[in-house]
């Protein structure tokens, strides 16, 4: 029998990203001038992204590289739904697993547990969904003994810890991370990765922001190379880290 082809994962098309920068001006009478005459508009844009096209299918893994300031957040923003293409079209099927700022959805009044609540609910668990997975996910994150304590009185390192804890346990489509590994120690990153072999393995839909080349080694497939906000290459990873690291395109 003849199987259906599902479609991409993921499917940017002619995508750009524009911010509007607004300028900061000390003297209001002087802000009331230039609108006046016509001088100077109080705003700047600043286009990340310029005429993306990209298409990853199900369950590829993939990096996401450049220099800082190269546009890499607003690709994964995009696909996350965080914010919206000025230009262009993004699809993504399935249930987005994210993990793009450390306290993302976090509220540092709430506890660590009641966090946990508020954030799987943000990544469309529902109460019940969370209820069966809230042992693992404090087990995994191994913040038991701080779980009913607000969380303000985390470090960096438990935020992520419980942030990455909560994203793993949403069991989502396509999983977003955005140097999720910069903070931690050494034995939690390597939780971290076990787990994310564990979603390759299963066939789920990956993309990866990180410095940390050997990281990208050890879990992706494919790179796409992002300067100035336009692809400068896509291809096989080891290939592209290469050229990457050499200044090539």
């Amino acid at each position: 029998m003849a199987t259906t082809d599902p479609g991409p994962a993921i499917e940017l098309s002619q995508v750009s990203k524009c911010y509007i920068l607004k300028k900061h001006k000390v003297f209001l009478v002087r802000t009331v001038l230039d609108r006046l005459l016509r001088r100077q508009p109080d705003h700047e844009q600043f286009w990340a992204l310029h005429d993306l096209d990209v298409t990853i299918a199900a369950g590829e893994s993939v990096a996401i590289v450049g220099r800082n300031g190269a546009g890499k957040s607003t690709f994964l923003g995009l696909v996350a739904g965080t914010i919206y293409p000025t230009v262009g079209t993004v699809r993504v099927k399935g249930r987005v697993g994210a993990l793009l700022e450390l306290g993302a959805g976090f509220h540092p009044d709430l506890t660590g547990g009641e966090n946990i609540y508020l954030n799987a609910s943000l990544l469309g668990m529902s109460k019940t969904q969370v209820d069966e997975s809230f042992d693992q996910i404090v087990a995994f994150s191994e913040l038991a003994e701080f779980i009913d304590i607000p969380l303000r009185n985390y470090s960096s390192g438990m935020q992520v810890r419980l942030g990455f804890s909560v994203a793993a346990h949403v069991d989502p489509a396509v999983l977003l991370m955005d140097e999720a590994f910069a903070v931690g120690d050494q034995a939690f990153q390597a939780k971290c990765i076990e787990r994310i072999r564990e979603f390759k393995a299963q066939g789920k839909t990956m993309l990866f922001v990180s410095h940390g080349l050997a990281t990208l080694r050890g879990v992706c497939d494919r790179a796409i190379w992002i300067e100035r906000g336009r692809m400068v290459a896509d291809g096989p990873l080891e290939e592209i880290l290469e050229r990457y690291s050499a200044g090539q395109p």
